[in-house]
């Protein structure tokens, strides 16, 4: 999957364990969905998963990872990826705006994607299809990128990726699941929340200021392929500049918070949160207690890779570093209480929740 930095992947065995050790569990919203790596995983266990992301590429991730089935997808799918990596290359206007007035990816590379969306855009396919091809090619320029995972900037000097050539590969498109076909769709957090239900809820709202469009907006211009007028270095989208959500604030979050967990239309609620994020640890356990007892689980964490490589000025040259280089993701479960014979008493990782 691509890069990202809201990436829940080192969580996902513990997310999978408290599940799976909840009794009655069959369907799972899955309220920002992100990339859909939870949701994915969560359907090759058997769940119906109903995924929301407010931004295009995030729902055709979704549509892709958890809404497409197998049996239904592969046949035309492997057909269209190896028509596409027939095509040559044809500038235009992901050439011009990424690899021209910006160096996010290698000409060679810009003109490929130009010539293949292109394609994708004139045979008029099926949501499910095109979100699969769609994902393949998004997955593909990611592997070929010269980013530190972010497109808020690209690297000075390219990356060694960069020099590969674009190849699109089919998605780990998965059966369909046992309890039942899952859903992709993109509304605002509480329009989701308000006509969907389902056994538990996983919530993982942004924690800071950072907006996931600004961060990767060259996926959500792949996806749309509405060629807008861009800025700035990075030539973000226009749209960067007027699409917010009210988790991006922080004086709005936690009221936003607190409205989204009373009106979640489930019987357990499970968030994943940073301390470095908008609530601390009381105000979440607060505010999540509406919902019956909670429990939290501390668990320690690399931080992502721009903290890693250190602070830069605009010429490129290291002039500082980050406070620190870890920090602590959390999860936090919320509903009935527990009987004592539950796994998730007996398991020994998840005894770690107080």
């Amino acid at each position: 999957m691509i890069k990202y930095i809201g990436s829940k992947r080192v969580l996902i065995p513990s997310i999978l364990a408290v599940i799976e050790a909840l009794p009655y569990v069959r369907s799972v919203l899955d309220v920002f969905s992100g990339t859909a790596r939870v949701g994915h995983a969560l359907k090759e266990r058997g769940y119906q998963v109903l995924a929301n992301d407010h931004n295009a590429y995030a729902a055709t991730l979704a549509r892709c990872y958890v809404e497409a089935d197998r049996d239904d997808v592969l046949h035309d799918a492997e057909k269209l990826i190896k028509e596409f990596n027939s095509l040559r290359g044809r500038p235009g206007y992901f050439t011009q705006t990424f690899c021209v007035e910006s160096q996010f990816f290698q000409p060679k590379n810009g003109e490929r994607v130009d010539a293949i969306r292109e394609e994708i855009e004139k045979k008029s396919l099926p949501p499910q299809l095109k979100a699969v091809v769609l994902v393949s090619l998004m997955e593909a320029a990611d592997r070929v990128d010269s980013t530190t995972g972010l497109q808020m900037a690209y690297l000075k000097r390219w990356a060694p990726r960069a020099y590969n050539d674009i190849e699109l590969r089919l998605p780990n498109v998965l059966p369909r699941a046992q309890h039942g076909k899952g859903l992709a769709t993109q509304q605002e957090a509480f329009e989701f929340v308000d006509s969907h239900q389902a056994d538990l809820a996983y919530l993982d709202p942004p924690y800071n200021q950072h907006k996931y469009l600004g961060n990767y907006h060259i996926w959500e211009t792949l996806v749309l392929w509405d060629k807008p007028s861009a800025y700035g270095t990075a030539r973000k989208r226009s749209d960067c500049r007027e699409r917010s959500s009210v988790f991006n604030s922080k004086p709005r979050f936690e009221d936003a918070f607190d409205r989204l967990v009373k009106s979640v239309r489930a019987k357990w609620l499970l968030v994943s949160f940073n301390n470095e994020g908008y609530l601390n640890r009381a105000t979440a356990e607060k505010l999540l207690g509406q919902r019956g007892e909670v429990r939290t689980l501390e668990l320690d964490h690399k931080r992502y890779v721009g903290a890693q490589i250190g602070i830069h000025n605009p010429t490129g040259r290291r002039v500082g570093k980050v406070g620190h280089l870890r920090n602590k993701e959390l999860l936090y479960l919320a509903g009935p209480r527990l009987s004592k014979s539950t796994e998730l008493q007996k398991s020994a990782q998840l005894r770690l929740f107080v």
